[in-house]
């Protein structure tokens, strides 16, 4: 029987994966997967993109029916056939994409999926119960579609709690969020843990897992690689086991001077299509052969830059010149980037769709998606399978092959190593590299400031709308993305 905790809430059981087994027609994802979580902890759930995790969380959830294996819920084998069964036993799951209705209220969006007639008045009176109760900061009559991405998240928590989960399955919360919205979400996670519930964390951060896990366990090609106590492991040890060697440092190209133009804002003003204005004033260059990073918290308005400068944002004053191809590797690939029922060969014919014309020559399409595809290591099991059928490492390299494949002069990286494992995110960043070593000029912007500075060659901070230039190095970034002075001593 699962109890109460001493705050009210719904103690967690034990919940116990055996030996899972799942197959996706030819492809074993999972082969004889386990993992244990223990009640009052939280579990980190480590591997590289297409090692199985979220399909073995899927599982759990009732997503997915496993081919092999079983289920135990303190102790007592459990059939998990659907998210009702999930739900009923405890069991809540907070995905990587949001599943929030943007039209209807975070009241609204916390009533669906509940049972009988309830009033607008009765689901407000409930979120507002489930906001104190979780302290998770929501407006229950706020419209979903306004609210921020750390917002959106609370809420997806919020619906999974009000449905009396005791265990939440959390896939990459953090990927998504700015580092302070990031260290308030693992805190929160921690007192819920705490409190005598549980959490399984999907994470590809490494130091983030051994920060706030108590256990974590290690998936490598569907199997279980490791089980380990956080505190008896080190970053080192979870990356072999991810990997099976140490982490693949990348080949750097040396830098190369910076060289003609390529990129040039001039008082550059932007507004949203509310007539807001989110970017001001802003002004600066961008040559050859240079990675000019964007440090910047969320909502600051370096969206609405980047999107500019890619061309697809029009400003509202000054002067934006652009002198060769452009290329964007946007934030969200599922939304802005890939069509995930489409195949690897009609994505990579979606490049420049918009100003194309004439006949499409699919064999030379197919062709160059065999050679493209090869370049850029972009796994798939053919080049007519779908996208929705590649891990999120080998989607986003399948975006930057349509990108990078034709030597764009200027590239445009929204977080481009989003939610990807350490193979992939070193893949990225070696990408990005050799193109500014080819004579790019490539703007990147990322929510990990530590990978900022790592990529680049100059540094801009956008806070509130205004740019301006800042060192590369961390306590000047950070001093100016939340809107503190630069001092000079800081700049020298």
């Amino acid at each position: 029987m699962i109890g109460e905790d001493r705050r009210g809430g719904r103690r967690a059981p034990e919940l116990r994966l055996l030996n899972i087994v799942k197959n996706f027609g030819a492809t074993r994802a999972l082969d004889s997967a386990s993992l244990t979580l223990r009640p009052g902890t939280v579990h980190a759930l480590l591997g590289e993109n297409g090692a199985g995790k979220t399909t073995l969380m899927r599982i759990a959830f009732g997503l997915l029916q496993a081919d092999g294996g079983e289920i135990l819920i303190d102790g007592r084998p459990t059939s998990i056939r659907s998210p009702r069964d999930a739900i009923d036993a405890g069991i809540g799951m907070v995905h990587q994409h949001f599943s929030n209705v943007g039209a209807m209220t975070v009241a609204e969006n916390i009533a669906l999926g509940g049972r009988g007639l309830i009033t607008r008045a009765q689901a407000e009176r409930r979120a507002s119960e489930l906001v104190i109760q979780t302290g998770l900061p929501l407006d229950p009559g706020a419209e979903t579609a306004a609210l921020s991405v750390a917002a959106q998240q609370r809420l997806e928590i919020v619906k999974a709690i009000s449905r009396q989960a005791s265990i939440l399955i959390m896939d990459e919360p953090t990927a998504v969020l700015a580092p302070d919205e990031a260290g308030e979400l693992l805190q929160w996670l921690r007192r819920f843990a705490d409190s005598g519930r549980s959490i399984v964390l999907i994470t590809h951060k490494l130091i983030e897992a051994l920060a706030i896990a108590d256990d974590v366990t290690v998936l490598r090609f569907g199997r279980t690689a490791l089980v380990t106590r956080a505190k008896e492991t080190s970053a080192d040890q979870l990356a072999e086991a991810m990997l099976g060697s140490s982490p693949p440092q990348p080949e750097v190209p040396p830098p190369r001077a910076p060289g003609d133009l390529l990129l040039r804002a001039a008082s550059l003003s932007i507004r949203d299509e509310m007539g807001r204005v989110r970017i001001t004033d802003a002004s600066f260059d961008v040559r050859q052969c240079e990675i000019l990073g964007v440090a910047a918290l969320d909502d600051s308005g370096h969206q609405f830059l980047l999107r500019a400068i890619a061309g697809r944002l029009t400003p509202a004053s000054g002067r934006l010149e652009r002198f060769g191809s452009v290329a964007l590797i946007p934030e969200d690939r599922g939304r802005d980037a890939l069509i995930p029922a489409f195949s690897v060969v009609e994505n990579l014919a979606l490049k420049r769709a918009g100003t194309r014309r004439g006949r499409i020559r699919w064999p030379a399409i197919r062709a160059s998606a065999s050679d493209v595809t090869r370049q850029f290591d972009v796994r798939a099991p053919s080049v007519d399978a779908p996208v929705s059928s590649l891990s999120g490492g080998n989607q986003q390299k399948l975006v930057l092959a349509r990108e990078l494949g034709d030597g764009p002069a200027l590239i445009v990286a929204e977080n481009p190593t989003r939610g990807l494992d350490l193979r992939a995110t070193a893949a990225v960043h070696e990408r990005l590299r050799q193109a500014a070593a080819a004579g790019a000029a490539v703007i990147v912007h990322s929510s990990d400031l530590d990978e900022v500075l790592s990529l680049a060659t100059r540094v801009i901070a956008v806070h509130a709308g205004r740019v301006i230039a800042v060192p590369n190095d961390r306590a000047a970034a950070g001093r100016a993305m939340i809107g503190l002075p630069v001092t000079p001593a800081v700049a020298d």
